[in-house]
């Protein structure tokens, strides 16, 4: 190995371990020009940690742009050498895994149409065997997090040891504030399932369009992620591929300074005894809520009995609405959401037609 590879190699190493990582690049590498430009705008701002870009892009229907293609791969390599900014690119197949690491690519990523289809990821896992490269690997377009989770899997098995998380958002029916409705929920338990492992937000993907790109962003910070991959553009409203939801690199950088860093921990005594008081009331409540489901369940088990005898329905459509506005008036004196209300109720209400059923079928 060369002298300046393995430099890159320590450069790119030093730039996985840093938090918070920042990867900012065009959507689509579109020109030459346009991919050098970026990266020395980039660069100038001090505050990019990588440079990604699409060269392949799988798009949702034909006729889209899909990309410059392998020749674009020498772009970044001179992109690179002008600024020393490590090198991101999302690959699909096999081949595309080989072509990335002909011109150096020095990070890879598995995006959300590979993910959800486990033929393809164990074809660029097959690809990956035997190389040191770190992958990152998005959330599948649909929210399956078993998908997710085995697409980790297969990279792993393929000797992978650097593994990155990119949380991108889900595809949902009704969603209309996002492109792809976060479903905060769902990246916190991948999160859990992998404590350790690199966790980045992308909420260029997430919004769809760049106002709100700063909100989503500071929600993931708070959220405790390690990171963010955000599109910039030299000219986003000319981009080839997503101009809606691209910036510029200088207005790139104005978000990031804008940005309220959180951190994880403080080195403070009087900090933890608070924290640790508060725990243990939040413990104790916890446990008073689980005794109080526990003996509701056992009153919807009884009239569940008084159905079966007298051959009724299990739902109760009126009853139903009727708990349900009486929850959300108490709920708003008491401050809570009536969102919160709607999610906490059904997932009770879920485990009350459950355990009705059992004793209608028994």
């Amino acid at each position: 190995m060369q002298a300046t590879e393995t430099k890159m190699k320590e450069i790119v190493q030093e730039k996985w371990n840093k938090r918070p990582l920042i990867i900012a690049g065009p959507c689509s590498a579109e020109t030459e020009e346009q991919v050098v430009e970026t990266a020395v705008r980039l660069h100038k701002t001090g505050k990019v940690d990588m440079m990604r870009a699409g060269i392949w892009k799988p798009r949702t229907r034909p006729g889209s742009f899909e990309g410059i293609g392998a020749k674009g791969l020498p772009w970044l390599q001179r992109a690179k050498k002008l600024t020393g900014i490590p090198v991101a690119v999302e690959v699909a197949t096999g081949k595309q895994v080989e072509d990335a690491l002909t011109f150096e690519v020095d990070v890879l990523w598995v995006g959300a149409r590979t993910t959800v289809n486990p033929f393809s990821v164990q074809e660029v896992a097959d690809a990956l065997r035997g190389v040191d490269v770190p992958v990152l690997i998005k959330n599948p377009i649909n929210p399956d997090l078993e998908l997710w989770t085995g697409a980790v899997e297969r990279v792993a098995k393929a000797g992978i040891k650097q593994i990155g998380l990119i949380h991108r958002g889900f595809s949902s029916y009704g969603n209309t504030e996002y492109r792809n409705a976060p479903m905060w929920h769902l990246a916190i338990e991948m999160k859990r399932r992998n404590p350790g492992m690199l966790f980045i937000n992308d909420p260029s993907h997430i919004c769809g369009r760049r106002d709100i790109l700063q909100e989503v962003a500071q929600e993931a910070i708070d959220l405790d992620y390690d990171g963010l991959i955000i599109e910039s553009h030299i000219d986003p409203d000319k981009a080839w591929s997503d101009a809606k939801q691209q910036v510029t690199p200088e207005r790139l950088a104005e978000m990031l300074d804008s940005i309220r860093w959180r951190k994880e921990d403080i080195a403070s005594e009087e900090y933890h005894a608070a924290m640790e008081k508060m725990r243990q009331q939040i413990n104790h409540l916890d446990d008073e809520l689980m005794q109080i489901l526990g003996t509701r369940m056992k009153v919807s088990e009884k009239i569940g009995q008084y159905k079966k005898e007298n051959n009724i329905t299990i739902l109760q459509t009126n009853r139903w609405n009727a708990i349900l506005e009486r929850a959300y008036a108490k709920g708003e004196k008491l401050g809570l959401s009536k969102e919160f209300i709607t999610k906490y109720f059904d997932a009770v209400h879920m485990e009350s037609i459950n355990r009705q059923n059992k004793i209608l079928n028994s």
